[in-house]
């Protein structure tokens, strides 16, 4: 193989298929990035970890002999990211190595065969519709934070994906996550496409992996398809990303039922003051301590925390409240998470008693819902 490629273009490219590479591998060829040239000049560029799989396509300045070799990611992508903006970058093969040159520079990398790089097998993948970038951005931001890393419940490691029929709103796409002590849950109109979807949770890394490829195509459209065991997004169209992953293979808990239909105290604050006045008086709080109380009255919420070996701290918010006053606790970083994904200048808080799960939203209308459950202080 001998193929010459801009560096912009080549870092780009390795930038985005790298990070799929763990650093330390039993594995030798899952250390390396597959690249292959065609005598038409694309250059296909493909690394995974055997549960998830990236391939991006890029138009090299020439190819000169096609051919396919595995070399090692990082080494690969260092290299590019060292090397002096415009360069052009040889890649030639000989011998198991592959000779890097630009400009001054030459580096001889030691190669594996194409003939070892395992690649996913997809199959057949017969649900297939399309989301805005934006969409799908917004979606993973909502609710990822909520994703449990505890992997012995390997089956809340993700994101849960599932269509449903609401009598009011029609037949919806909803993505869920939660670790046990808080839910967030995101809905959109179904796709076209979508009807009959099976249910699925996305791993983790892919969500991780997935959010990074959608920073540099927010204006573009999402291609998904997938079916029980696999799913596959197509960023950027024609010759863009493909990240396939292999979804888990479990059953995610029926996330409905502790979602609280009854709270009928409702708090409403500025969330921005809110989340500050909790990072404050939390500053004091100790591992042991994360909880921040708050005392609901009718027009403020007085958050306290009280440390044995730090002390305490206690801050007003103003607030707009008109049930009887109560006494509950959260954990202090659980609620900062909610209370960052609220863009708006007003949050809901839907309050039952310090014992019962609390429902929190912008508004009625928003389609990001969140659940926290209290703590004892």
């Amino acid at each position: 193989m001998k193929a010459t490629i801009e560096r912009a273009k080549l870092l780009r490219c390795l930038s985005h298929v790298q990070s799929v590479v763990e650093r330390r591998n039993t594995i030798p060829i899952l250390s390396n990035v597959l690249i292959e040239a065609a005598a038409d000049g694309r250059v296909r560029i493909m690394a995974t970890d055997l549960d998830l799989q990236v391939v991006e396509s890029l138009q090299a300045v020439t190819v000169d002999s096609p051919g396919a070799i595995t070399v090692s990611a990082h080494l690969l992508f260092d290299i590019a990211r060292k090397l002096p903006d415009g360069a052009q970058v040889s890649l030639e093969t000989t011998d198991n190595r592959m000779a890097v040159k630009a400009g001054r520079s030459r580096f001889h990398l030691p190669t594996l065969p194409r003939d070892d790089f395992p690649t996913l097998v997809e199959g057949d993948l017969p649900t297939a519709f399309e989301l805005p970038a934006r969409v799908l951005a917004e979606l993973i931001d909502r609710t990822r934070f909520a994703i449990s890393t505890e992997e012995t419940r390997y089956y809340l490691n993700g994101i849960f994906l599932h269509v449903s029929e609401d009598d009011a709103a029609g037949p919806l796409l909803r993505a869920a996550a939660t670790d046990g002590h808080r839910l967030a849950r995101y809905t959109l109109r179904r796709p076209d496409g979508a009807e009959g979807m099976p249910d699925v949770i996305v791993p983790r890394k892919a969500v991780a992996e997935l959010r990074k490829l959608l920073e540099e195509s927010l204006d573009g459209n999402v291609a998904i398809d997938l079916s029980p065991s696999k799913i596959r997004f197509t960023l950027g169209g024609e010759g863009g990303v493909v990240l396939t992953s292999k979804l888990i293979d479990g059953t995610f808990p029926d996330y409905s039922r502790v979602i609280p239909t009854g709270n009928d105290k409702l708090l409403k604050l500025d969330p921005k003051s809110f989340y500050e006045g909790v990072d404050r008086v939390a500053t004091i709080a100790t591992e042991k301590t994360r909880a921040v109380k708050m005392g609901v009255e009718a027009d403020k919420v007085t958050l306290s925390v009280t440390s044995p070996d730090n002390g305490t701290a206690a801050e007003e918010v103003p607030a707009s409240y008109d049930s009887a006053g109560l006494e509950i606790g959260f954990n202090a970083n659980y609620l900062k998470d909610i209370l960052g994904q609220i863009d708006g200048d007003s949050v809901e808080l839907h309050l039952a008693d310090p014992g019962a799960p609390t429902l929190i939203r912008q508004d009625g209308a928003s389609a990001a819902l969140y659940v926290l459950m209290p703590m004892r202080v």
